[in-house]
C-alpha cells in the first residue's frame, strides 16, 4: 500500500468510481431515451474498468513481481477497451443514421 502517495490513491480510486458512475449514467440514459444503442457503450466501457482495477490491485500490493501478470492484463484490457469503445461509438452512429433515415 506504500507504493503510491495518499493523493495518488485518491486520484486512482476516484477515477474508478467516476468510471463506474459513467457506466451507470450511460445505461440510464439509454433506458430513459429509448436509444438502446447506448447500452453498447456501457458494455464497451467494462474492459477499461477491468484495466483500472488491475492497476489499483497491483499498486495496493506494492507492485510485487509475482503480480506482474496484472500489468500485462491491464495493458491487454486497455487495448480491448479502446477497440470496444470504438465499436460502440460506431454502433451508436449507425443506429442514429438508421433512425434519421426512417424519420
Amino acid at each position: 500500500m506504500n507504493a503510491l502517495s495518499i493523493p495518488t490513491w485518491m486520484v486512482h480510486v476516484s477515477s474508478v468510481v467516476e468510471w463506474i458512475a459513467a457506466i451507470w449514467f450511460i445505461w440510464r440514459f439509454a433506458e430513459v431515451s429509448g436509444e438502446s444503442a447506448w447500452k453498447a457503450l456501457s458494455f464497451a466501457m467494462l474492459p477499461a474498468l477491468v484495466s483500472a482495477m488491475c492497476a489499483c490491485t497491483w499498486h495496493f500490493f506494492d507492485n510485487p513481481t509475482s503480480l506482474n501478470w496484472l500489468v500485462t492484463t491491464q495493458a491487454a484490457m486497455t487495448v480491448v477497451g479502446n477497440c470496444t469503445l470504438c465499436a460502440a461509438a460506431w454502433w451508436i452512429w449507425r443506429a442514429r443514421r438508421a433512425q434519421e433515415s426512417h424519420d
